[in-house]
């Protein structure tokens, strides 16, 4: 418990670093490199039908005319894009709940396809729009990988997080999973483990429920909240205890081995070949929509939280940046190490000629560190690693999310209710 609070704690003040945006930063697009390694393009639908209390991303309540203005204005972000010779090689679209109006998706699906070189295309959704007719339009627009939104089967949790009323119970959502499996080339069930009211036993029921559906892929997340939604999770469910997390991350992946293994430190996959999450396959991407984050050429950046004014800037031809910091190399070198590690294996001669004498200088101690620990073991030569405790990666990347959603929420308070909503969606975009 120790080292893991340990971990904890020196991930915490690198993460502050990496995620400190200078209030004076000039809000432009991050020069495209000529670079051959490939690109993720990140699309953010931040609408849904009804909030989730444990949710710290960026949502807003769906309004059908305020989302099709977005849907429009997104579609002229993504041309800035083409405009500016970036091309992408995955496409994955998350939210909020992507799905909420097909034909919009698909739109933009379609316009991207003709725009850049997408070979992956994944699409996050909720249970209850798992309906065949939507399912097939987009398996037809070219969707590989759909994301189900499950966070648990158990009828209490689902009623405890307000999901009961939403998206039914355990067993119809069981249903309908099972209904479109073999639809996709990967289906992924997002889980979530740590519920203040979650039980061993609730969730050994929920592994036994995924063993038994033979779902492609399952991802098992940490409870990761912001600062404020930690609060108001505590006010309505009771204490999270984060403690506890070793121990239902052990029952997830024993219970999981004789079938999945773990493509990352939390996503479990059936099939070598499936999609994995894009920040480890992809060491750079863009973000593009409301509050969506982009990493590119050593930049981070984030899109304005503010949906109007979101749609206002781009409707001028401007990119909707709010926020970036330049990485010095030694965040980014971190960073990339830290991705890796995620990735349960870690290539220390790919970073050298990505930094050169940098990652050796930065990357030094670190790597010792967790050699120490037990964390890495050396796996032949040229600076090959393979992760021995995934939960270090599992602690890596709550931190680094939960830092994230910090982040959101602070953006999210800064932003007014903007005048003229209503003559805005009145206009053509």
């Amino acid at each position: 418990m120790l080292i893991e609070r340990l971990v904890g704690y020196v991930v915490s003040k690198k993460i502050k670093n990496y995620l400190y945006f200078e209030p004076n930063a000039l809000c432009n697009l991050p020069q495209r490199k000529n670079s051959q390694s490939p690109l993720m393009l990140y699309i953010h639908i931040p609408f849904c039908e009804e909030m989730c209390t444990y949710c710290s991303f960026h949502r807003v309540t769906f309004r059908e005319n305020l989302t099709r203005a977005y849907f429009a204005a997104l579609r002229k972000e993504i041309l800035l894009y083409k405009e500016e010779g970036y091309n992408f090689g995955a496409l994955y679209i998350g939210g909020g709940t992507p799905t909420v109006l097909i034909d919009e998706l698909v739109a933009t699906i379609e316009l991207i396809k003709k725009c850049f070189s997408i070979t992956e295309i994944s699409v996050e959704t909720n249970p209850n729009h798992l309906d065949m007719e939507k399912m097939i339009i987009l398996k037809e627009a070219g969707v590989g990988r759909l994301s189900v939104g499950v966070q648990s089967f158990d009828d209490d949790i689902l009623k405890a997080t307000d999901r009961y009323h939403k998206y039914g119970s355990g067993e119809q959502i069981i249903n309908k999973i099972k209904e479109i499996q073999g639809l996709f080339k990967t289906l992924n069930v997002d889980m979530i483990f740590n519920f203040p009211t979650q039980t061993e036993k609730m969730l050994q029921r929920d592994l036994d429920i995924i063993l038994d559906l033979k779902v492609d892929q399952v991802t098992f997340y940490p409870l990761m909240v912001s600062t404020t939604t930690r609060k108001d999770i505590e006010r309505k469910l009771g204490t999270i205890k984060d403690e506890r997390g070793r121990r239902y991350y052990e029952i997830i992946t024993t219970t999981l081995k004789s079938e999945y293994r773990a493509s990352t430190a939390w996503c479990f996959a059936r099939d070598e070949f499936l999609i994995d999450e894009y920040v480890v396959n992809y060491e750079e991407y863009a973000g593009i929509g409301s509050g969506a984050f982009g990493y590119l050429n050593g930049t981070v950046y984030a899109n304005l939280f503010d949906i109007p004014e979101y749609i206002r800037q781009v409707q001028q031809g401007k990119y909707p940046i709010t926020a970036r910091r330049d990485c010095n190399p030694q965040s980014a070198i971190l960073y990339d190490f830290m991705m890796q590690f995620f990735g349960l294996s870690i290539d220390l001669s790919h970073l050298w000629r990505k930094y050169g004498l940098y990652a050796m200088l930065h990357l030094s101690l670190v790597v010792l560190f967790f050699m120490l620990i037990g964390s890495i073991k050396r796996e032949g030569r040229n600076g090959s690693f393979v992760v021995k405790n995934p939960y270090h990666g599992v602690i890596m990347m709550r931190k680094f999310f939960t830092s994230v959603n910090d982040f959101r929420d602070y953006c999210r308070s800064r932003v007014t209710q903007s005048p003229n909503t209503e003559e805005l969606l009145e206009k053509p975009i």
